[in-house]
């Protein structure tokens, strides 16, 4: 880190570069004119006439005996002009005014308490206008109270999210000021760092060369806007009649009837429904000692806004060797390492931004709002680099600080989840409703917990009145996702409102089309030809030594049946479904390949496969009397292939979407499986299929190698 050279104040610094500037652009441009009439004219003989140019090129003889003017009246202009700018410089250069002093001074006239003194205050200076609930006689000045307790504002994130099988992701960084307020010295907040969610839409490859699949977070189609403060609930919205018919995909096809209008319904209820919202109280970041140095905080903090990132990181870093117990210097550094951390792309730099973050909370005397922005940033950030239990740990202390602070015990309970203690987190939610009954936060995550339980109908009131309540956090794609999986499962068609409803929301491509990792503008549809996909050569050899791949699966089948191991997706509803898994991820499955050696060497020359990090090749057997619930893959990058190995008839049959599809020994079927799905086994002996999945054909090879593993 270089060293930021202090140089004196910042204020007296910037107006001195500023009128330095001033004063060299106007000596270059009126150099001429300034030297013509302090030079002495050309002494001529007495009698004879000095020549004198006019605009219209004509020039003139006057006597200069005559007492005619030897100077232009423009030139005698510029001079006192230019003896006003010098003066002015004189002014600055040679402190002739205090600066630091008159500002000092004005600072005791801040007369609505915003800790500077700005155009509304002058306004009241003056009599124009007054703050608001005093009189409108003049205010006296009165010196600056100190900042003693924390504001009450809650800035409970709206994005973070709870499923346990997606990675974390960040949040919006805490805004330190209210940047719509008038008279306010920063210009809006520039921070770009994922805050967004990871549902939707896969980082561009071009911007993870530095660590792929480490340093990324996905967006979303559609981002819900954080909202200023925890809305209170809204009247649940009564659906209209349900849908009477399946849905029909996106791409040709029709939605469910009268779906569309519900959600729209719904959503206007929602956006119409009465909350009365208190004004968002300014959160109080300086402390006695910050707002000595207020100004100089404001020079570095604005350099951070406008991006000049390297010079904010120097002029916070300079503040905090000036002063070390500033908390504000302190948090602001932290700030400008965590804004160079995303544009550098940096894990070594939002480390120290996390470090720093812990530094400003440590300080005393830190302020209760600047504490809480401080230790929840370092808790984002942490999460964001995969450190849960050091998130989890700053979240704890944070509530230690705050105890009824139900957003952060909110957040804690996501910490929990994205460890993977469902119990922990469970336990939280449940203290969160006990004293908040109609947090929708607490209820979403609550009901997903009670449905990764298998608690199905248990879980349906939670995740729909917590997406009913509309509050920050809540209208999240995997919610309506596991809202409608659960009422499919008990047989209640409401569940393609809630996909409609999602998919208007901007989670889903469709309401066939669910899944939540996802490529733009790739070929959606259903069903696929051999001759679509490009991959033909591929098809061809299957086909061709279906028989050979075949012979291999039912020698490992019968040698022991545990090589095929029980699906665990929880996605039967009834029967036996086992896998026998030869490449996950784009990689071998340990020794798998032994015990089918030529299937193996067989596809090891289509890479499109082998190297499809976002999918599986595997066999799979599944029972007689076996029911597959409908469910979609959780990406769309990438395509399915089943071939047909052992398929007694009649009874075994596949729909996805609207279509329904029976498998043939030896031919290939081809599906998108981030369209919905269902498969029912009621013949008389075991079905066996090899799953092969491909690239989305659509996909750059740059894209390939850079998508995170599925």
């Amino acid at each position: 880190m270089q060293r930021y050279q202090h140089h004196g104040a910042a204020p007296v610094e910037e107006i001195h570069a500023e009128g330095g500037e001033v004063c060299q652009q106007t000596g270059g441009a009126n150099e001429e004119e300034v030297r013509h009439p302090e030079e002495p004219a050309v002494q001529k003989p007495e009698g004879k006439t000095a020549a004198v140019e006019h605009k219209n090129g004509k020039r003139s003889d006057v006597p200069a005996a005559e007492g005619g003017p030897r100077f232009s009246t423009f030139s005698w202009f510029v001079v006192l002009a230019l003896l006003g700018v010098w003066s002015s410089v004189a002014v600055l250069y040679f402190d002739i005014v205090d600066y630091d002093s008159v500002i000092g001074k004005l600072a005791a006239y801040d007369t609505d308490g915003d800790g500077d003194f700005d155009a509304e205050d002058a306004k009241v200076l003056l009599g124009t206008s007054r703050p608001e609930g005093e009189p409108s006689t003049q205010r006296a000045a009165e010196p600056l109270e100190e900042e003693t307790a924390a504001s009450g504002s809650q800035d409970v994130e709206s994005d973070i999210q709870a499923a346990v099988p997606l990675p974390p992701f960040e949040d919006s960084a805490f805004v330190p000021d209210d940047p719509t307020e008038d008279g306010h010295p920063y210009e809006e907040e520039t921070n770009t760092i994922d805050t967004t969610g990871v549902l939707l839409e896969e980082p561009q490859p071009d911007d993870s060369e530095v660590e792929p699949g480490r340093y990324l977070t996905s967006s979303r189609l559609s981002q819900e806007p954080e909202a200023e403060e925890p809305p209170e609930p809204a009247p649940e919205p009564t659906p209209g009649p349900q849908p009477s018919a399946e849905p029909e995909p996106r791409t040709g096809s029709v939605p469910p009837p009268g779906s569309r209008q519900e959600a729209e319904g719904a959503a206007e209820n929602r956006a119409e429904a009465p909350k009365e919202k208190e004004k968002k109280k300014k959160p109080k970041l300086l402390n006695k000692l910050d707002r000595t140095i207020k100004a100089d905080l404001d020079a570095a903090e604005k350099l951070r806004k406008k991006g000049k990132l390297d010079e904010a990181l120097k002029a916070f870093d300079s503040l905090v060797r000036r002063h070390p117990l500033s908390p504000r210097a302190r948090y602001g550094k932290a700030q400008a390492e965590d804004d160079l951390a995303e544009k550098q792309r940096s894990n070594e730099m939002l480390q120290r931004a996390i470090a720093t973050y812990g530094e400003a909370a440590e300080l005393p005397d830190a302020t209760p709002d600047l504490l809480r922005a401080a230790l929840r940033r370092r808790a984002e950030r942490q999460q964001f680099l995969g450190r849960m239990r050091g998130s989890l740990a700053t979240l704890q202390r944070l509530l230690e600080v705050f105890p009824d602070d139900v957003g952060l015990r909110n957040d804690l309970g996501v910490a929990h989840l994205l460890l993977g203690d469902n119990k922990g987190a469970k336990r939280i939610y449940q203290q969160v409703l006990a004293v908040a009954p109609s947090n929708g936060f607490a209820k979403v995550h609550y009901g997903f917990i009670l449905k990764a339980e298998n608690q199905i109908a248990e879980s349906i009131p939670y995740l729909k009145e917590g997406l009913e309540s509309g509050e920050p956090g809540t209208d999240d794609g995997r919610f309506y996702f596991h809202l409608g999986d659960a009422l499919q499962r008990v047989g209640d068609d409401s569940a393609y409102f809630w996909y409609e409803l999602g998919h208007q929301r901007g989670h889903f491509a469709s309401v066939w089309q669910r899944s939540l990792y996802n490529v733009e503008g790739l070929k959606a549809q259903p069903w696929w030809t051999p001759q679509e996909t490009g991959y033909t050569d591929l098809v061809k050899m299957l086909e061709r030594n279906w028989r050979t791949i075949r012979d291999e699966a039912l020698a490992v089948m019968d040698q022991s049946r545990g090589h095929f191991l029980p699906e665990e997706e929880n996605l039967r509803e009834k029967g036996e479904w086992g896998q026998y898994t030869l490449w996950q991820q784009g990689k071998r499955a340990g020794n798998a390949c032994q015990g089918v050696p030529k299937t193996c060497a067989l596809m090891e020359r289509f890479p499109e496969a082998t190297g499809c990090k976002r999918g599986q090749i595997k066999f799979s057997v599944m029972q007689p009397g076996t029911h597959v619930w409908p469910h979609t893959g959780p990406t769309n990058c990438r395509l399915r292939m089943h071939l047909g190995l052992v398929v007694p008839r009649p009874g075994c049959r596949i729909r996805c979407t609207n279509q329904t599809r029976e498998w043939q020994e030896g031919r290939v079927l081809i599906f998108d499986d981030s369209f919905e799905h269902e498969v029912w086994q009621e013949a008389a002996s075991y079905r066996l299929i090899f799953i092969v999945d491909v690239w989305h054909p659509q996909l750059t090879q740059n894209q390939r190698q850079n998508l995170s593993p599925i």
